[in-house]
C-alpha cells in the first residue's frame, strides 16, 4: 500500500503494520457483549494492542463497554455509543471524555430509552444531534446506505430533511465492512459530495472483523486529535467489506442476541415499507390501482357469464 496516496477513500485491505507507521490508525466502530457483539472489552483491547490500532467502542444504545474500554491504558480509546432514532436509524456519537458521554447517557438518552437495548429511542434524529452538541462531541452518520432503515438515506427522510440532516452532522462513514459493496460504494460517493469528515470502521461484532476497515490521519496518537481530524476532515478511510462466510458468522450472532427483540425490529421493518411505499410516486399508485381494477373488473364478467 502507498502511505502518501492522495485519495480519502480506498477499498483494499489495509496494512496495518505499514499504516500505523505512518499515521494514528483508529478502528471507530465495534461492539461489545453488552449490546449485540460477542466479545468482552478486555478481548478486544487484546485484540487491537496486537494490531497497533486505537478503537471505539460504540455499543446499541449502551455505554457500559465504552466505560469499561476508558479504564485501559496504553491503547488509544475513543468514547461512543450508536443511538436508534425514534425513526428506527442508526447515528454514532463520539465523546472526548467519558465525563461528558455519562452525562449525556444519563440525562439525554436513559429518560428515552426503549423498552431494551436495541430498540428506537423516543428521540428523532434532530434531537439526538442538538442533545449531543451540549457536550464536546463528534457526530457521524454510520452506513448512510444499506439495505433497511438502519441508514440515514432512506425513504423515511425526506431531500430536504436530509440536506439539513448533513449540514448537522461532523461526517459520515464512507466504508462500513459488514456492509454490502453496492452500499459502501454509494456511501463514498456521498462522501466525496458532502464538505464533511468521513469515517470508516469494521461495525465488528467478532475479533476477527477488527481493522478490516480502518481511520486514519496524520496527527498525534490521542483521542482529542483524531477527534479534532474527523471534524476537520483531515481522516482518511482504508479496507474491505468482510467476506460472506464471516458476515453469515457475524449476523448469526446478532441474531441470536437480538431475538428478543424481534418483534420490535419487524415493526421497524414493516413502518419502513409502509413509508417507502407511500413515498412512491403517483403514477406507480395509479398503475397498481388500473392493475387491480383491471382484475376486478376481468372476474365479474367472468362472474356475469355463468
Amino acid at each position: 500500500m502507498n502511505t502518501q496516496n492522495p485519495h480519502k477513500i480506498l477499498f483494499e485491505r489495509p496494512n496495518l503494520d505499514e499504516l500505523t507507521q505512518h499515521y494514528t490508525v483508529v478502528d471507530p466502530h465495534f461492539h461489545t457483549h453488552y449490546s449485540d457483539g460477542f466479545n468482552s472489552v478486555a478481548a478486544i483491547v487484546k485484540r487491537a494492542r496486537e494490531l497497533n490500532i486505537g478503537i471505539a467502542v460504540t455499543d446499541h444504545n449502551e455505554i457500559q463497554g465504552a466505560v469499561e474500554l476508558d479504564r485501559y491504558k496504553n491503547i488509544l480509546s475513543i468514547p461512543g455509543i450508536e443511538i436508534t432514532s425514534k425513526e428506527g436509524t442508526h447515528i454514532l456519537v463520539y465523546f472526548y471524555d467519558v465525563k461528558g458521554m455519562k452525562s449525556f447517557y444519563k440525562n439525554d438518552l436513559q429518560p428515552n430509552m426503549g423498552h431494551d437495548i436495541m430498540s428506537s429511542t423516543s428521540l428523532e434524529m434532530e434531537e439526538i444531534i442538538e442533545r449531543a452538541r451540549a457536550f464536546e462531541s463528534v457526530v457521524v452518520f454510520p452506513h448512510p446506505y444499506s439495505a433497511t432503515f438502519t441508514g440515514i438515506h432512506n425513504s423515511y427522510f425526506s431531500e430536504e430533511r436530509l440536506d439539513r440532516l448533513f449540514k448537522m452532522v461532523d461526517g459520515i462513514e464512507a466504508i462500513n465492512a459488514e456492509n454490502l459493496n453496492k452500499w459502501n460504494l454509494r456511501s463514498a460517493l456521498l462522501g466525496f459530495n458532502l464538505d464533511i469528515g468521513i469515517t470508516g470502521g469494521s461495525d465488528g461484532h467478532r475479533l476477527a472483523q477488527m481493522g478490516k476497515v480502518v481511520s486514519y490521519a496524520s496527527c498525534k496518537n490521542d483521542r482529542h486529535d483524531f477527534l479534532d481530524a474527523i471534524k476537520n476532515k483531515q481522516t482518511k478511510v482504508i479496507g474491505k467489506e468482510i467476506d460472506l462466510i464471516r458476515k453469515v458468522t457475524s449476523n448469526s450472532v446478532k441474531l441470536r442476541n437480538n431475538i428478543k427483540n424481534y418483534p420490535d425490529m419487524v415493526e421497524k421493518n414493516l413502518k419502513y415499507s409502509y413509508t417507502v411505499i407511500n413515498s412512491k410516486s403517483k403514477t406507480f399508485k395509479d398503475n397498481v390501482k388500473r392493475s387491480l381494477n383491471g382484475r376486478f373488473k376481468e372476474r365479474r364478467k367472468k362472474y356475469r357469464a355463468l
